[in-house]
């Protein structure tokens, strides 16, 4: 048996390779000569607030999966297509930055048929989570949101979307085992290794817990290896980023994104006021 052909799945990071500049790639059919300047001098001029230190501009560039620099983009083009000048752009900008968000946002479609769901089909709460497993405090959300599943368990379901993130060396890989694993139905078994030891996550170390949650490894490996997962984690990042998912993890309610502390006290508190959920018996 191999030992994954591409130890490491370089192949599988997201990364783009040589990028169009955002300013060449945006849509100004209509814009006069001034608003095209305008928008150009905005986006090199003013930062972003996901706290980079970069440019609007540099940003949407160098990360183009930040979420922080596509609303801010989005506000630019919006204020110049309603005819406001650089200076009401960027005030609107600093009110934006300085405007706390609210805890849950409007709603979203997101497409959930075949994900790991937890929890009943009836549900009145469905919670959208897009993770990385690598990241640490995914790793921590994993206690408070089974902690809600076992509070709510008719109201309350939890479905799982992959987002690895570009600066975790292993979390792709990861996100394609997990979806082999779902297709011989052990994803939350994965879930949990993953999870569970989320340091010392490797191509070996995946191999030894596929072993260990009884998976047919001959098709295990075979999946993983050839790519077959590839283009449905890639469009799950995809559906994350059309979302307005930032970072991880982000949850979603029912379509709306949580912008709250994952904790499960202050989400009882959020189900029960927002959706009128009664307290646990």
């Amino acid at each position: 048996m191999r030992l994954f052909a591409l130890v490491g799945f370089s192949l599988f990071l997201f990364s783009a390779s040589a990028q169009v500049s955002v300013l060449e790639s945006i849509d100004t059919t209509g814009f006069s000569a001034l608003q095209k300047k305008t928008l150009t001098s905005v986006l090199q001029s003013q930062n972003c607030t996901c706290g980079c230190n970069w440019t609007i501009a540099k940003c949407r560039n160098d990360d183009p999966k930040c979420g922080y620099s596509r609303q801010l983009l989005n506000l630019v083009i919006k204020d110049l297509k309603a005819g406001k000048d650089e200076k009401q752009i960027v005030a609107d900008l600093k009110l934006h930055a300085e405007t706390p968000p609210p805890v849950l946002d409007d709603p979203v479609s997101i497409n959930i048929q075949g994900d790991p769901v937890m929890g009943p089909d009836n549900a009145k709460i469905t919670i959208v989570e897009f993770s990385d497993f690598q990241c640490p405090y995914c790793a921590a959300a994993v206690v408070q949101a089974k902690m809600i599943l076992e509070k709510y368990p008719k109201d309350v379901r939890l479905v799982f979307k992959q987002f690895p993130l570009d600066d975790h060396s292993q979390a792709a890989l990861a996100a394609q085992a997990a979806v082999a694993a779902h297709a011989q139905g052990k994803f939350w078994e994965m879930h949990d290794k993953l999870y569970g030891n989320y340091r010392t996550i490797s191509a070996q170390n995946i191999l030894l817990w596929a072993k260990e949650i009884g998976l047919d490894m001959k098709r295990f490996v075979e999946e993983v290896d050839s790519g077959k997962y590839k283009t449905e984690v890639e469009n799950e990042v995809k559906q994350g980023e059309v979302a307005g998912v930032q970072g991880t993890p982000t949850f979603f309610f029912n379509g709306r994104r949580y912008s709250g502390a994952f904790q499960a006290d202050a989400i009882a508190q959020m189900l029960q006021k927002e959706f009128l959920i009664p307290p646990p018996k």
